[in-house]
């Protein structure tokens, strides 16, 4: 059994996704940097209020925090911003590079006689009425 543990735990979609969750999370990290440190203070200078953190009201004696909402919401749209123009963007564009079209299946061929296209299916030559090979 614990050989079998063992076989499940070096198996290669095991390892592949927990090399991707440690790359993701250190991946989250600069971005999370990236939006507080550059993003935030940028939002500050065109709109003046770089931390939204303090908005809050009361409501029998509750306090409601709608401005860490409004932080993590911006948060959330520049990291999926920065994920789909850094990471999905360029990797569909390699992708497509890459992506090669089978050739087609020919439809036609050359005479043998006189050179003419012909459909592949063709017995006899429409040009010259030679005799033609079997595809």
């Amino acid at each position: 059994m614990l050989n079998d543990f063992k076989q499940f735990l070096l198996r290669g979609n095991v390892v592949d996704l927990a090399v991707a969750v440690v790359i993701g999370v250190a991946f989250g990290a600069v971005v999370t940097a990236f939006v507080e440190d550059l993003v935030t203070p940028l939002i500050a200078a065109i709109g003046g209020q770089p931390d939204f953190s303090a908005l809050d009201f009361s409501i029998n004696d509750s306090k409601f925090l709608y401005g860490d909402f409004i932080n993590k919401l911006i948060n959330f749209v520049v990291v999926a911003a920065v994920i789909f123009f850094v990471v999905v963007q360029p990797m569909n564009m390699l992708m497509q590079r890459m992506k090669k079209e089978p050739p087609a299946d020919p439809t036609s061929k050359k005479c043998p006689e006189c050179l003419s296209e012909v459909p592949i299916e063709a017995r006899r030559c429409a040009f010259c009425t030679s005799q033609l090979s079997a595809a």
